[in-house]
């Protein structure tokens, strides 16, 4: 057997999640399926996986042999479907997509649904989490971020203008203590995002006459979570202020259900980025589905108000 072989054969095993399973979807004996994996491993002189006949479990090689090995199926099925008429094909295979909870959920699904719908031939794969994912250990063709990736490796395509909007509630702008500069938060009750241990969460602002005139306020609050859809409702009832995306609040902000504050400030920007490895041949369903999102993301999101906007 040939490495690819090895390679996709790897894949099956993993997506059936155990050796009985595998046996059945490749019409072989489970001996057989057994034998390959422990000959695959011999060769490469590493437990890929722990398993029973009911169960398998990944070993950290075993998890980079699949996310890697998946990446050189997809460029080899890449390069011969461009040595094809693709027009005659169309569109195929896995797409696998990372991104936050929110914008995920909110925005991403539906267009990922829809892009599937179009192109019945690609499989969508969804995961959201709290934190980007490291797109070539875990798999992802392609990851929705907030700013420009640090990794030189990463090629980032801008999907979507965004900044934080300081915000709260008609009822508790009405009893609230004066507020005229960044440094008044520190007297406000702030509802807060919690994603780490630290104590006092860290609020940037420009001013916006001058973006390069940057303060920076620790502020505090009774009320915390690590979801940013929970400070959002605790907000709408009037709990306190708080500093959210413009793609999360612009429909409260537009209904009066919350209230800008700071309107000479402005929080620092927030772009929204596709993601995506660096290849000699980027397959086709991924250049298509990051066009899509480009060009359908500002019919889900308004843009910015022309104090928010980006200079």
């Amino acid at each position: 057997m040939s490495a690819l072989d090895d390679l996709a054969f790897f894949q099956t095993l993993a997506r059936a999640g155990s050796l009985t399973t595998t046996a059945r979807e490749l019409g072989l004996s489970l001996s057989a399926v057994s034998k390959r994996l422990k000959q695959l491993e011999a060769r490469l002189g590493v437990e890929l996986a722990a398993r029973t006949t009911r169960r398998l479990t990944l070993t950290a090689e075993g998890e980079r042999y699949l996310s890697r090995g998946a990446l050189i199926l997809d460029e080899l099925g890449e390069l011969e479907n461009s040595l094809t008429d693709t027009h005659r094909h169309g569109l195929s295979g896995r797409l696998r997509v990372n991104a936050t909870f929110g914008f995920g959920r909110r925005h991403i699904a539906p267009l990922l649904s829809k892009f599937c719908e179009a192109h019945a031939e690609v499989e969508g794969w969804l995961e959201l989490t709290n934190f980007p994912m490291n797109l070539s250990d875990h798999g992802f063709d392609v990851g929705i971020r907030i700013g420009e990736p640090p990794d030189s490796r990463l090629i980032a395509k801008p999907i979507l203008p965004n900044r934080r909007v300081l915000c709260a509630a008609p009822a508790y702008i009405a009893q609230m203590p004066a507020l005229t500069t960044p440094a008044d938060l520190s007297r406000q009750t702030c509802l807060l995002i919690r994603e780490n241990d630290t104590d006092f969460p860290l609020w940037r602002f420009e001013r916006c006459d001058d973006p390069e005139h940057v303060q920076s306020v620790k502020v505090s609050g009774r009320l915390a979570s690590n979801d940013g859809e929970v400070i959002t409702r605790l907000a709408l009832d009037g709990h306190g202020v708080m500093l959210r995306s413009w793609w999360d609040v612009n429909e409260h902000l537009a209904s009066g259900a919350l209230q800008p504050l700071l309107t000479q400030w402005q929080g620092v920007r927030a772009d929204f980025y596709a993601v995506f490895e660096q290849r000699r041949h980027v397959p086709a369903r991924l250049r298509a589905f990051i066009d899509y999102v480009q060009r359908e993301i500002t019919g889900r999101v308004p843009p910015l108000p022309a104090v928010q906007r980006l200079r």
